[in-house]
């Protein structure tokens, strides 16, 4: 019978049933990993990683090292639309697509800083279930906003439909922690309109030369206003007659001009320090020296402009020059128009093709300056072409993606070089200075560690070496891989004085004893062996566990696809060799035996293990020689 529910939440078929994921250690590809030939600068960034594997267990194998240190996540998965693209199958039931979904969102929402955010792409199909699922895993109290994203106009290709037509996609945002969540930058960029160059129209070619005109003391910093008056300045009008016919020759007299264009506005009355000094400067041009007590520029000494009574405000601060263009930055809404997010060249990005499934940069950058700085970590679990990694390393942030198709070779890998390189001239290159340097360790899952032998039964799979066996063995206990060079049981610790060591050998009473001796009192050590032959309550300091069995019941092992590529919907049968873990032929019985993991007595320090239940005796490894070390 269903646990009865006790909270308004969002079900769905399977949602109780658990995914036992398998932490999966990562083995770099070194062929394909690449670095620049030197440094370009002294913020280049090389520990950035493309994972090429099945994105939850990526996720899963991820989670140890990198838990609470995420500063931002995006993520665009297939829509479930029905719709075939070219390189995601994205038609997925229902169900099995929110389930799929909430397995991957819940390990991303440990991924994150405290103060960190994620962003979900999706259109309308699925969007509003998955705000449920969101709520529920992140906290309501942690939304952040929905984002309408206009992907393109009205008249825009394959636009047609029965009703509205369809221009919009969606982006979920949500933090960790409201409390500790703080936006790096909520300026977006927009066209320069007509009704804005109507406004900031006038441009100051030269000051001319300034005399001393007054003084006085700033009453909120103590310290002096200098106020000039400048003699033989230079202005001018920028003309906007037959706007519509000469729309370039002004576009590009604006970017020529951008540094000097102002407009003239009256200070509020209820101002007294800015009046006091336009009292001042009634006719003429002057302007004003002084350290400016608030705002972006606190602390800053500033030079203001004032022309015939009134205070100059310049265009270049609240507008960019953006590859020879003028555009505005206002605070950001929840509405992005198709006009506000550059995307004519998208087709080129990158110069891979992506139909229909790549982003245009400028809504990467856009996202990451919202809530980034320069060196924080960027993750994106559904890589697609690369377009994530690529901006956050031209806007140099450190970056994770995850990518299960073959275009994480044929499309991000080339992308990412190109980028390192500094050949990448398109997208965010131009207005980032991107001039290349850095790289990126690609990396692939590792096979499962337990595999099946010619009998059924769970073995170790003959794929791992000793080495991989250590790393695996430290990540399924819970503890950081770091083996001591000088010291053979140390293989990784949990704590300064709590280790653990894995062994492919039959251990003896004499050789435990030794290794107790050379543990000692102040550390405690956690043995993975095949098997061993003595008392182990005569060692106080150590915990013996043997393996395969003692992890036998911790994972689904040999499992390599948690896609949402799925081809199998619920209700079909499963394939021979993908029967439910909870069969009876995956299950080995109990037996007798009580040595394959022993408790301690009390004294034992460090932290408290779990103990695994009894398991049958088991082959432990394909082709290996059981008396090597590990």
């Amino acid at each position: 019978m269903a646990a009865k529910r006790t909270r308004l939440e969002l079900t769905w078929i399977g949602k109780d049933d658990r995914p036992r994921l398998e932490p999966r250690i990562l083995l770099e590809d070194p062929k394909l990993s690449y670095h620049a030939r030197k440094r370009v600068s002294d913020v280049d960034l090389f520990e950035n990683l493309l994972i090429h594997g099945d994105n939850l267990l990526a996720l899963k194998a991820l989670e140890q090292d990198f838990a609470g240190m995420v500063k931002c996540i995006y993520i665009d998965p297939p829509f479930n639309t029905g719709q075939a693209f070219e390189h995601y199958d994205d038609g997925v039931e229902h169900s099995l697509w929110l389930d799929l979904m909430s397995r991957r969102v819940e390990i991303l929402s440990r991924l994150l800083r405290e103060d960190g955010a994620i962003f979900i792409h999706l259109d309308q199909e699925e969007v509003h279930y998955l705000k449920v699922i969101l709520d529920e895993i992140m906290g309501r109290k942690q939304f952040l906003g929905q984002i309408a994203y206009e992907r393109s106009g009205v008249s825009g290709i394959g636009q047609g439909g029965a009703f509205v037509v369809n221009t919009h996609e969606y982006i979920l945002a949500y933090c960790k922690d409201r409390a500790k969540f703080a936006a790096v930058d909520l300026l977006g960029e927009g066209e320069l309109d007509s009704k804005a160059m109507k406004r900031y129209n006038r441009v100051l070619l030269s000051p001319g030369e300034r005399i001393e005109h007054a003084r006085f003391t700033a009453p909120s910093t103590g310290e002096p206003v200098i106020i000039y008056k400048h003699t033989h300045p230079a202005l001018r009008t920028i003309s906007l007659r037959r706007f519509d016919e000469r729309l370039q020759e002004i576009e590009q007299e604006y970017a020529a001009c951008f540094d000097n264009i102002f407009r003239l506005t009256s200070i509020q009355a209820e101002n007294t320090f800015q009046n006091r000094i336009l009292s001042y400067c009634s006719q003429g041009v002057f302007s004003a020296d002084y350290l400016s007590s608030r705002g972006r520029k606190g602390g800053e000494i500033v030079t203001n402009y004032y022309i015939d009574g009134q205070a100059a405000v310049w265009l270049k601060d609240t507008a960019m020059l953006q590859e020879g263009k003028v555009v505005r930055s206002s605070k950001l809404s929840d509405f992005w128009p198709h006009s506000a997010i550059p995307k004519a060249n998208l087709a080129n990005e990158g110069n891979v093709d992506f139909r229909r499934g790549k982003k245009p940069e400028f809504l990467l950058r856009r996202i990451l300056q919202m809530v980034t700085r320069e060196g924080d970590i960027v993750l994106d679990s559904f890589a697609g072409s690369g377009t994530t990694g690529a901006v956050a390393h031209k806007m140099r942030r450190r970056w994770i993606m995850i990518e299960l198709g073959d275009h994480c070779k044929s499309h991000v890998v080339p992308r990412l070089r190109s980028v390192i390189d500094g050949v990448d001239t398109a997208g965010i290159s131009s207005v980032s200075d991107w001039k290349g340097g850095g790289g990126f360790r690609y990396l692939r899952l590792a096979d499962s560690l337990l595999d099946r032998d010619k009998w059924g039964n769970w073995i170790v799979s003959k794929e791992y070496k000793p080495e991989m066996l250590a790393e695996a063995m430290c990540k399924l206990e819970g503890f950081r891989y770091a083996p001591d060079p000088d010291v053979f049981w140390i293989h990784g610790h949990s704590t300064e004085t709590d280790l653990i060591y894995v062994t492919t050998q039959n251990l003896s009473h004499e050789q435990l004893l030794f290794i107790s001796e050379q543990v000692g009192d102040e550390h405690t050590l956690l043995i993975c062996c095949s098997a061993f032959r003595a008392n182990p309550d005569a060692f106080a300091n150590l915990t013996l566990k043997k393996i395969p069995q003692a992890v036998l019941h911790r994972c689904e092992w040999g499992r390599d696809d948690y896609s949402l590529n799925v081809n199998s919907l619920p209700g079909s049968e499963p394939e021979a060799d993908q029967t439910d873990e909870g069969s009876p032929e995956d299950t080995p019985a109990a037996d007798t035996t009580t040595d394959d993991v022993t408790s301690r007595p009390a004294r034992r320090r460090g932290r408290p293990r779990r103990q695994s239940s009894t398991m049958q005796e088991l082959p432990l490894f394909a082709n290996y020689d059981q008396g090597g070390d590990a």
